[in-house]
């Protein structure tokens, strides 16, 4: 309690409450410009960071993780086009409502609906990370290498066709966290005799490449039309009939995306797809679904935001990223030189208090910005491409080269930008990536420690309860979209 309190009180600081605002700001108007998203947007501004102090920084990069989500609302609602890959599921009623001249009620609705959800999710936080750092606590190296792959193996189950390539691309992302000196034996592995290289990849050029320079590159080619907005008056709260009608399913996008939010991999994205499926299903008015359903805007919402704080439950608790934007703030805490896991708990609980204290704040500061400025935000929309690239390929530049002042790095950070592209091109997702290459570290040190504890012995990974039932779940998250995708077939040969 005191640790939360102390947590509260760094809000008094004017530097800190100004950082917050400002990381919400700038998550809502990357989160309303199509194609930058926040994600995107944490990794540009990863190198920034470093010249803050730990606390600051990380609290800087959650405000933007919190408010880009609800960002995204605003344009999918006004011109059809989600800002952020989470407002997605937003967009199919909010822009129905945006033409029939509701598109005031659709943003209140989405603004008070994201606020609930995230601030539940903090709430969810801050309750059950330190119990499950305090059971992490007590168990080592096996578990933390079963724990490790499980977030690897739920890759797969993202969804769909898209199954096998996130697998490879996480295959990929393990591969290049071998690059670099093996602590174990001192071996220089695949550094092709560059100096730069003997400490492995940077995360900062590498995920400033992956990101934002592979969208830069993937805009330009598109070459964007100026997009058509849709009249906006104002932001309008609901009344209390349509709260009512609404709060199921905002009860419903706060458990779903919380709990999806926990499990490694999934993130906003699939939460709020599959609650606006549970909340039409659930619905008592489901033929309005696709016309301009408040509910179908309310429940993706409140799922897309709770899932953060969801996602950051194991990123802070156990060191395993629950969503990609939660694996570049991991990254962020990595170049600070601090790991999570439960130890932070004991030694550095103001610093986590502070961080959920700053997540609480910017829920709270972009509902009143949502109802306020929605008008404004939603104009970001219109930026010329021609001010815009250049802007993005020059803080591309500059957030590689400053961290460690090295040509190599910029000369990282185009070569990945290149591969994020393509891969783009080819229905490749470049997150699976990024968390292979954040987990890779975590599955090598944990691999070869249990080795060390086991004698070598592969048995004994088979003689602990809890590797055995992590073991269990990685067999099923195989098994389950496999039975998903055979069962159609089976019932069309009967």
């Amino acid at each position: 309690m005191d640790a939360f309190v102390a947590g509260l009180a760094i809000l008094a600081d004017p530097k800190m409450l100004g950082v917050i605002v400002l990381g919400t700001l700038i998550g809502i108007i990357v989160g309303a410009l199509p194609g930058i998203s926040g994600s995107t947007t944490a990794a540009l501004l990863l190198p920034f960071t470093i010249g803050m102090s730990p606390t600051m920084g990380v609290a800087f990069l959650g405000a933007i993780y919190c408010a880009a989500n609800y960002g995204g609302s605003i344009t999918a609602v006004l011109v059809n086009t989600p800002g952020d890959p989470s407002a997605s599921a937003t967009a199919f009623d909010g822009y129905p409502l945006a033409k029939q001249g509701r598109a005031g009620l659709a943003l209140g609705i989405s603004a008070i609906s994201s606020a609930i959800g995230g601030i539940f999710s903090v709430i969810v936080l801050i309750l059950l990370a330190p119990l499950l750092a305090r059971v992490a606590y007590n168990i080592g190296p096996p578990e933390y290498f079963a724990l490790a792959i499980f977030g690897l193996t739920m890759l797969g189950a993202v969804g769909g066709d898209a199954a096998v390539k996130n697998l490879m691309m996480g295959a990929v992302g393990l591969l290049l966290a071998t690059i670099g000196t093996d602590l174990t034996t001192g071996v220089e592995r695949f550094s092709f005799g560059v100096p730069e290289l003997t400490d492995g990849l940077g995360f900062i050029p590498v995920l400033t490449g992956l990101f934002a320079m592979s969208e830069l590159l993937t805009m330009i080619a598109e070459r964007r039309q100026r997009i058509e907005m849709l009249a906006l008056d104002a932001v309008k709260l609901p009344t209390a009939a349509e709260f009512r009608k609404c709060a199921k399913s905002i009860v419903l996008g706060c458990g779903l995306g919380t709990l999806i939010g926990i499990l490694p991999a999934l993130g906003a994205t699939a939460a709020a797809l599959i609650t606006y499926g549970e909340t039409k299903r659930w619905s008592k008015y489901p033929e309005e679904f696709g016309k301009g359903s408040i509910e179908g805007v309310a429940g993706p919402e409140a799922a897309n935001n709770a899932a953060v704080g969801g996602a950051m439950v194991p990123t802070l608790a156990l060191g395993i990223p629950g969503s990609t934007t939660a694996a570049i703030i991991l990254a962020g805490l990595l170049v600070h030189g601090i790991r999570p896991g439960p130890h932070l708990f004991n030694e550095q609980p103001t610093l986590l208090y502070a961080v959920f204290a700053s997540m609480l704040a910017a829920n709270l500061i972009y509902l009143v910005l949502g109802l306020y400025a929605a008008k404004v935000f939603a104009r970001i929309s219109l930026i010329p491409p021609s001010f815009l690239w250049p802007s993005v390929f020059a803080l591309c530049v500059l957030g590689a080269y400053a961290p460690g002042q090295s040509v190599i790095d910029v000369w990282v950070m185009l070569g990945f930008g290149a591969l994020g592209f393509a891969m783009r091109r080819y229905g490749f997702s470049p997150a699976p990536l990024v968390m292979g290459l954040v987990l890779g570290q975590l599955v090598e040190e944990n691999l070869k420690q249990s080795l060390i504890l086991f004698d070598g012995s592969w048995l004994g990974f088979f003689g602990r309860p809890i590797t055995l039932g992590l073991f269990g779940l990685i067999v099923v998250s195989f098994l389950v979209p496999a039975m998903m995708r055979g069962k159609p077939r089976v019932e069309a040969r009967n």
